[in-house]
């Protein structure tokens, strides 16, 4: 694992025209390269080149895919795996003879697709008419029973039941259950047969239970006729697949290639092309092109140094280990080219805020089975939707789950009973019991959620510092507000808090180099813009006006005094959430366990004690992981993280999305 992102180095390379696809197929398998439109290199470089063009468009190649992905998700034939097939024995892709074959597939269940649809539509309807009798909506509804005069009962049925309804025709009385958006129509088909309604009040009472009997009735029979028929387009589909799998991974791979293809850019007889590459598979990249080619190409590497950092597509390199953390980082932004790797310290920083929030040893368990049980369904069903626990969430469970139990070690708690403590007994200072040693208060425990948070905040003060330097901003790294000064202002600050406190909130403290140093960091912080103008001109760059570096002086010391003062005061206080999360944690399980043995019955308190920890699990569980990531992106991350990357996407076989 890198402490940085990768070192990237970019790819321009020129090689025969006959060689073009050989190389193409090459580059995908091994999968490393982000591949870079030609038209965005210099302007010197693109003289006398032209575009890509296709036999086949993308979008076509593109539509077949997904046509042939419906079919097969259908009769639940996984993807293949096209990592390990040899692309270079597959057949000539043939897009007449595939659209063909999956027109006559399509073709042949049009017949069920129209059926499907019919019962849909009717099951739908009876769902609705359902739905607006159980809500007690019967203004939406048109309910008759009765007796036809002249003509036949069947024949008005037939008529009856092309409109949206639930009719009962076995037996007089006629029961009719429509839609009252309906009732002129149905009022016109009666009226030809002499319908006469019933005036008998026992028969109008029975009818809405009747009619809605017979709904739940047609429902299931239609339910029934709905899984017969996509069995039977499954089948239908399965008889194909010796087809329908080649076809898909040939079209893929095609699909993939043309993706490619689209950054190059041609002379008569040579193709060229270029991207991004990580520094550590350069030579590997170099050989596959010299040994495609038979060393007729020329190869040449850019290093990321010479190229503006944000022009640098970003790789983070992390132990699969800590992938659930990379995936937070990922959903808050790309860090910037040459930065830290956030995953291994997002990774430490939320295990702990959780560990403090969540601190049970038995309810940590049922964490890490939840996990390990989720992940395996997952494992076993890889093409079953994400539901309300998602692959992700399981995975970080397995996680959450013993980072809780270690935290019920230290402090002495398995379903909320207190147990020996290999720290402090966190239970029993929240009941107000008298504990030996150094914590034995609520304010010792909120004392210690200060001081963790602390350290965070200066963690990302050190990481923000480390990341200034390797950018060679050195005005920022020593003047800035989450710079050196920024620190040692925010060092003095604690000193003030801390003597305060010590006092019993009587006496601030006083020493004769505290004013001082606080007014020479002030004063660095003035002379910030000032510093910046100066250089900017030396560098004969647009500097403003002086007018424009007055206003600009006065209003950013403003911002930044405020912001070093209040912002971080409010950082650090806002970790004492985490002592009110694992104060609340507690005093709901106390709350709980003094509810079960309020019945003095064994079964009840265990039924009580039950819901309890079921409930405590799911809700604080959930607030102390929400609150843990909340800490990381707002406390944690805006002290040195600069999401300004673009995120490295390199081209392979395994890749899943193909977009412009």
């Amino acid at each position: 694992m890198s402490m940085f992102t990768q070192k990237m180095k970019m790819l321009t390379a020129v090689v025969m025209e006959n060689d073009r696809d050989s190389v193409v197929r090459a580059l995908l398998r091994k999968g490393v390269m982000e591949f870079v439109h030609i038209d965005s290199l210099p302007a010197d470089k693109m003289s006398r080149l032209s575009s890509h063009s296709s036999s086949v468009p993308r979008a076509a190649l593109t539509d077949a895919r997904v046509r042939i992905e419906t079919l097969m998700r259908e009769a639940d034939i996984p993807l293949p795996d096209i990592e390990s097939i040899d692309i270079d024995t597959l057949p000539q892709l043939d897009m007449e003879a595939y659209r063909r074959f999956l027109d006559r597939l399509s073709g042949s269940l049009q017949s069920v697709r129209a059926e499907q649809k019919e019962l849909n539509e009717k099951l739908l309807s009876y769902a609705e008419i359902q739905r607006y009798a159980s809500e007690g909506k019967n203004e939406y509804l048109d309910l008759r029973t009765g007796t036809i005069t002249h003509g036949n009962a069947k024949d008005l049925l037939s008529r009856l039941q092309i409109i949206e309804g639930i009719y009962l025709f076995d037996a007089e009385p006629y029961i009719s259950l429509t839609f009252r958006r309906d009732s002129q129509r149905v009022s016109d088909l009666m009226d030809k047969f002499g319908w006469a309604e019933s005036s008998d009040p026992e028969i109008q009472k029975n009818a809405l239970p009747e009619a809605l009997g017979k709904a739940r009735s047609l429902s299931d029979d239609i339910h029934g006729k709905l899984s017969e028929l996509a069995e039977d387009a499954r089948k239908k589909i399965l008889e194909s697949s010796d087809k329908l799998i080649p076809m898909w991974t040939n079209v893929r791979v095609h699909e993939l290639c043309e993706h490619v293809e689209a950054c190059f850019s041609y002379t008569k007889n040579t193709t060229l092309f270029s991207g991004w590459v990580p520094a550590e598979y350069a030579d590997d990249i170099s050989k596959i092109i010299y040994d495609t080619t038979k060393g007729v190409s020329i190869v040449e590497w850019t290093d990321a140094d010479s190229v503006p950092r944000e022009e640098v597509p970003v790789a983070m390199k992390s132990p699969r280990i800590l992938r659930p953390f990379q995936r937070m980082v990922d959903n808050y932004n790309t860090p910037e080219y040459g930065s830290i790797n956030p995953t291994p310290f997002t990774a430490i920083a939320y295990m702990l805020m959780f560990m403090l929030m969540f601190a049970d040893i038995g309810q940590g368990a049922v964490l890490l089975l939840a996990g390990v049980i989720g992940s395996l369904v997952y494992k076993k069903h890889p093409e079953k939707k994400d539901g309300l626990i998602s692959r992700y969430l399981c995975t970080l469970l397995m996680y959450l789950g013993p980072a809780s139990m270690v935290g019920g070690l230290l402090f002495g708690s398995f379903f909320g009973i207190q147990v020996p403590a290999l720290w402090f007994p966190f239970d029993a200072v929240v009941e107000g019991e008298s504990v030996p040693g150094l914590i034995n208060s609520v304010y010792d425990i909120l004392a210690i959620t200060i001081f963790f948070g602390i350290g965070v905040i200066y963690l990302g003060l050190i990481l923000n510092w480390i990341n200034l330097f390797r950018k060679k901003r050195y005005i920022e790294l020593v003047f800035d507000k989450n710079g050196i000064v920024g620190g040692v202002l925010y060092a003095a600050g604690i000193w003030f808090a801390y003597g305060f406190v010590r006092s019993g909130y009587r006496t601030f403290p006083s020493a004769p180099w505290f004013m001082p140093l606080v007014a020479v960091c002030l004063m660095m912080i003035v002379i910030k813009e000032p510093l910046e103008f100066i250089i900017r001109k030396s560098r004969k760059e647009d500097a403003g006006t002086v007018s424009h570096l007055i206003l600009s002086t006065v209003m950013e010391t403003l911002v930044e005094v405020l912001e070093i003062f209040s912002g971080l005061l409010s950082n650090t206080l806002s970790f004492m959430r985490v002592a009110g999360l694992g104060i609340a944690h507690a005093s709901l399980m106390m709350a709980f366990y003094q509810l079960a043995a309020l019945p003095g019955n064994a079964i009840a308190f265990f039924i009580i004690a039950l819901l309890g920890n079921v409930l405590v699990i799911v809700l604080e569980g959930m607030s102390a992981g929400i609150q843990s990531l909340r800490l990381n992106y707002y406390e944690f991350f805006t002290k040195y993280f600069t999401g300004h990357g673009i995120a490295f996407e390199p081209v392979g076989l395994k890749s899943r999305i193909v977009s412009d």
